[in-house]
């Protein structure tokens, strides 16, 4: 645990951070109302439209929480060459974030997804979306791209944001562990299924419980401890990853290293009792906080409770929001972290 002094100086140290995040970026899109009756046209409920407002979604939420938190996001996607790409750079420089990490292409569509808010409860989501793996030609414009960054800056940590929207294939997987290894910074995943068993020889994977059962192809409960660490066992063994960080709901998280005598170190850290409106983004936030950590060289221990709290306090709010750096600060000093 720490004290007050040491919570106040890791938080200072987030700040001289730089994270290159990769992934599938998106505008959440929500369209917010009230519910008073049903539509005669069909058995749905009408919803009287009185908000609307945008946020950054997928890869670029990780970007907001690494911001949040103090440190330099460096976001990097590929998205349409669209009036949708326009209102995405316009909220980067809103929150004055680096737009240079991000290509347009004639070949792609700005992922957008439509939440539809009735009454404060999310009642429809419409998604206008391309799921292909970039072309060879945008494949080999965003590689470029990615070397350059990575010559003209110093990069403390990389994050895999992966929402199976083509951006992450495992030739782009292949391209950034090489480029990677060559000046020894450590890569964080947040997986999806398609690619999940391409993520190899990395320092930390951040799946969920149903992640982590699709990509192994496996059936066990949150619960059930003993099968969850053979899962995680699995992985270390199967893809080589050193650090496995499971999250799993309202159960909390598992945490795994598999050490250089291929012991393990594992902890469940439990959830923190709290009023839940939406886990959206909760993801997002974990890998990001874990990320951070990770590149401050912390315990295990300590990567797994700042990650698993920080995730429970953005599912506080309803729609995907960033961890807010104040409210997290004070609780770490409340609960003596």
């Amino acid at each position: 645990m720490q004290s007050e002094d040491a919570v106040k100086a890791l938080f200072e140290k987030f700040k001289h951070l730089n994270i290159l995040i990769i992934g599938d970026v998106m505008i959440d899109a929500y369209i917010w109302g009230k519910v008073e009756r049903i539509s005669p046209e069909a058995p749905v409920p009408v919803v009287l439209v009185n908000k609307k407002n945008n946020r950054l979604g997928g890869a670029a939420n990780v970007a907001l929480n690494i911001k949040a938190l103090g440190a330099n996001p460096i976001l990097c996607s590929v998205v349409g060459d669209d009036e949708k790409a326009g209102t995405f750079t316009q909220m980067l420089e809103s929150n004055e974030m680096f737009t240079g990490g991000i290509l347009k292409s004639t070949h792609r569509t700005t992922t957008t997804k439509f939440r539809i808010i009735g009454n404060n409860v999310q009642m429809l989501r419409v998604d206008e979306e391309i799921e292909t793996n970039l072309s060879d030609h945008d494949f080999e414009d965003f590689t470029r791209l990615l070397q350059r960054i990575l010559s003209e800056n110093k990069i403390d940590g990389i994050i895999f944001q992966d929402y199976d929207k083509g951006v992450i294939s495992p030739a782009l997987i292949d391209a950034v562990n090489e480029m990677a290894s060559l000046k020894n910074i450590p890569i964080s995943v947040d997986p999806k299924k398609r690619n999940f068993g391409y993520y190899q020889n990395l320092k930390l994977f951040k799946p969920n419980l149903k992640e982590l059962r699709e990509g192994l192809g496996l059936g066990f409960d949150k619960q059930d401890l003993a099968n969850l660490r053979k899962a995680v066992q699995m992985i270390h063994e199967k893809q080589n990853i050193e650090i496995v960080l499971a999250t799993l709901s309202e159960e909390g998280v598992f945490i795994s290293r598999r050490k250089e005598d291929q012991t393990y170190e594992d902890y469940h850290v439990p959830a923190h009792l709290r009023s839940i409106a939406d886990v959206s983004g909760a993801g997002d936030t974990v890998v990001s906080v874990a990320s951070l950590c990770l590149a401050l060289g912390l315990s295990l221990q300590e990567i797994a409770a700042f990650s698993n709290l920080a995730g429970g306090h953005v599912c506080e709010s309803v729609g995907v929001v960033p961890v807010d750096r104040d409210k997290l600060y004070n609780e770490m000093i409340s609960l003596n972290f």
